[in-house]
């Protein structure tokens, strides 16, 4: 896995010292020997992109308690009732950068540096025309837009003032996401973790600025959530730029990268090919969450406290199972590109052993820790108890999730999308969700928790079988 690649027929001498020493060189601080093993190239990797989950994480955790503390808690559901409309758009970008950040890999893999500056160019084009139509058209009809989804009428103005300012700003929001994710292509996953921690730090120190009004600054009222990250997002995009053209990155946004700066349809369709299924599995995912918290709703508001504190902790232990999962869809990538698609096996066991280690330690750690975890979240001893009981019903299953994932990410690096996400999807759909309604009236707020390991250990197990008899025996080459 760390051998330098050989050149493309034709390739110059520049081009190998730009986008040569794959895998070996990936996600590696400077120094860093070229022969390491598999497993730390996966953790150098790895680290700063489970640490970015986080941040992020925590970031949305704070300015939550930010908006209910400080303005109560009409601000924090105005915020809360644009969540469908933002996460219907990051879904989409997300799903774009996971095929970019595909497509990217494989250009540096094969030590062509321009073919990745293309493919960044053609995603960006996509997210910047995209995200025009949405300021242009969500800012014109954001109060009708909110009202379709049924906003109260007593948080409207205050969400429509929030939502106005989110939508406007998206050119820059998808930028900043496209980026961070496109980034991860070449092995860069350092410069992420810091533009997000300026992005979240910025956003910290402001959001609770605007509302008191300190330093001189206007009083915002809930809107100051919405201009806290923007400024976030744009500072940390303008020091992500410089630090790039600094480092000479095959990114940077320089001369080089905005030659590309144009759609070309053929990549865009490769793109496509792997961002729309992605899309559309976070969505059709989140969509089931709703119809599972509509369940969990039906018990009470204790049952609902409870729901919301399991998952702020089931959210933290599948990090690494989703890490995973990207890392070995680029690590993958790149192999493909190199011209090394025989290594793809190495790394589907790489990743199915960290996930056992991380995603494992994880779970141990919170089956041992759970009554503290719970009472992180919840006060009553009563609520706390039945908390508990629904976390050790589903906590091990998320080691089960995680290699299913893995597969999945590893299958991603070739382009092979349709079926494994047609595999989720199912998995959800056809297992997960009628398995909780059924089981919610036989055994009542348990049987839903109980749907979760059904869904995970049949997606691994439709996953595993695809992986084995048909995906292993393909001839694996580069999408273009």
């Amino acid at each position: 896995m760390s051998a330098r690649p050989a050149a493309p027929k034709g390739a110059s001498t520049a081009g190998e010292s730009e986008g040569g020493q794959v895998l070996a060189r990936t996600a590696a601080p400077k120094g860093a020997p070229a022969n390491r093993p598999l497993w730390k190239t996966f953790l150098f990797f790895l680290l700063p992109m489970l640490l970015s989950n986080v941040l992020q994480s925590l970031s949305g955790t704070v300015n939550n308690i930010y908006l209910g503390q400080m303005l109560g808690v009409h601000a924090l559901a105005a915020v809360s009732g644009f969540f469908p409309v933002m996460f219907f758009f990051i879904a989409f970008t997300i799903g774009l950068g996971a095929g970019a950040s595909v497509l990217i890999g494989q250009a540096w893999g094969a030590a062509e540096p321009e073919r990745a500056r293309a493919v960044a160019g053609t995603a960006l084009s996509v997210v910047l025309v995209f995200g025009l139509l949405v300021a242009v058209f969500g800012g014109l009809f954001t109060r009708p837009l909110l009202h379709a989804l049924g906003t109260p009428p007593d948080i409207l103005p205050d969400a429509t003032a929030y939502a106005r300012i989110i939508l406007i700003a998206m050119p820059g929001l998808f930028v900043y996401l496209l980026s961070t994710a496109m980034l991860r292509g070449v092995g860069d996953t350092m410069t992420p973790l810091y533009t997000l921690a300026i992005s979240t730090a910025t956003g910290l120190l402001l959001t609770p600025a605007l509302i008191r009004g300190w330093l001189g600054l206007p009083q915002l009222g809930v809107a100051s959530a919405a201009w806290a990250t923007v400024v976030g997002f744009v500072l940390a995009s303008l020091w992500m730029g410089l630090h790039l053209r600094r480092r000479g990155s095959p990114l940077a946004p320089n001369r080089a990268l905005l030659r590309h700066l144009r759609i070309d349809w053929q990549l865009l369709r490769a793109v496509l090919k792997v961002g729309v299924p992605t899309g559309v599995q976070m969505i059709v995912v989140s969509l089931a969450a709703v119809v599972l918290l509509s369940l969990v709703n039906g018990f009470g508001s204790a049952a609902t406290a409870a729901y919301g504190a399991v998952n702020q902790v089931i959210a933290y232990v599948q990090f690494p199972a989703i890490s995973i999962a990207i890392t070995a869809s680029v690590l993958g990538a790149q192999a493909i590109g190199a011209g090394k698609a025989d290594q793809l096996g190495r790394i589907t066991a790489t990743a199915l052993g960290m996930n056992l280690a991380l995603t494992g330690g994880l779970v141990l750690l919170a089956y041992l820790a759970s009554r503290p975890l719970m009472g992180l979240f919840i006060t009553d001893p009563a609520v706390i108890e039945v908390a508990q009981q629904l976390l050790h019903i589903m906590l091990w299953s998320l080691v089960v999730f995680g290699m299913g994932s893995a597969l999945a990410g590893v299958m991603r690096a070739s382009g092979s999308v349709l079926v494994p996400t047609a595999i989720t999807i199912g998995a959800v759909l056809l297992v997960e969700v009628p398995a909780a309604w059924w089981m919610s009236h036989r055994f009542g707020l348990k049987g839903i928790w109980m749907a979760y390991p059904m869904g995970f250990c049949a997606m691994l197990l439709m996953q595993t079988a695809y992986y084995r008899a048909i995906w292993r025996h393909k001839k694996i080459q580069r999408m273009v």
